[in-house]
């Protein structure tokens, strides 16, 4: 490309296609490089969004978002972005993407998302678009009322997501992969008050039972079923690009932005699960639209 974009967009997830259609209705050149990695493909189906009564699956609403950004002139492209450098000050920034191109942009925004950490299993996708592995109970706890729950990780946030995750049913039991649960004692007694069972043998194997369950197996050869298991073993960031800036994170990876979805870097923004902010696809659209609407701004007072 030998001109220079308005604002590159890093991710082709919900964050970054809502930024899309905000700044093409601002008239501004916007490509979107998307890896085609959005954890919201691997949605069965979201009901929590606003304005979808019956639910929406993730690639149905991926779907609809990229065709509307499209309709006002939003340029998505599948690819890689492998770098990113800053130009001399106050002029922006070029990419290199994996094709060999070189992309010059005045801003970038940062919508990579993050990477959830999962049981190794075969058909792990067919397993999560039938409900038997799920990573997010704020999206989907609703469906699970009364169920037999498995949760798996180990520390703090397997503590946290088991008794988050009580609040809609009784029969919930904490496992681990290996990992030593590392419970304090003040940690046992919440679990024990809530009447949430630990079982500290490690589980070996993860699979689909005859029944349509969710099967582990543990270290003995025990053989446990559940209607289905929450992984809480994790996120990792895609902050790579950001990290190459020297944009200011958190101890997780994620980047810290000001209201405004700025982060420590002029000219770089960030929305959607890869800020240190609630994974959820209705704030991934809030944070893109106040970011595209900083850009804008920020453009056009730039002159």
């Amino acid at each position: 490309m030998t001109s220079m974009l308005d604002c590159l967009i890093v991710g082709g997830g919900p964050a970054g296609l809502t930024a899309a259609i905000y700044l093409s209705r601002y008239r501004r050149s916007v490509l979107v490089v998307d890896e085609a990695k959005s954890r919201c493909a691997w949605i069965p189906a979201s009901h929590n969004l606003a304005g979808f009564t019956g639910g929406i699956r993730g690639t149905d609403l991926l779907v609809r978002i990229r065709a509307q950004a499209e309709t006002y002139g939003a340029r998505i492209e599948t690819g890689s972005v492998r770098a990113l450098e800053r130009l001399s000050p106050g002029t922006g920034f070029r990419a290199r993407l994996e094709d060999g191109r070189k992309v010059d942009t005045a801003s970038v925004l940062l919508a990579t998302g993050v990477i959830d950490g999962q049981p190794r299993m075969s058909d792990l996708y067919e397993a999560m678009q039938r409900g038997l592995i799920r990573t997010c109970p704020i999206c989907d706890g609703y469906e699970v009322i009364d169920r037999r729950i498995a949760v798996l990780g180990h520390g703090a946030q397997a503590v946290g997501e088991a008794r988050f995750i009580r609040t809609y049913s009784p029969y919930v039991t904490l496992l681990t992969l290996g990992e030593a649960m590392s419970l304090t004692v003040e940690e046992q007694g919440e679990l024990d008050r809530a009447g949430i069972a630990v079982i500290e043998e490690p589980v070996t194997a993860v699979g689909i039972g005859e029944d349509q369950s969710t099967r582990l197996t543990l270290r003995s050869g025990s053989v446990l079923d559940f209607d289905t298991l929450y992984s809480a073993l994790g996120i990792t960031a895609r902050s790579g690009l950001a990290q190459q800036l020297g944009a200011d994170m958190d101890e997780d990876g994620r980047l810290i932005v000001d209201r405004h979805q700025r982060s420590s870097v002029s000219g770089f923004y960030a929305a959607g699960d890869v800020v240190s902010t609630l994974n959820q696809i209705a704030v991934a659209m809030g944070e893109a639209a106040m970011a595209a609407t900083a850009i804008h701004n920020d453009l056009r007072h730039r002159g």
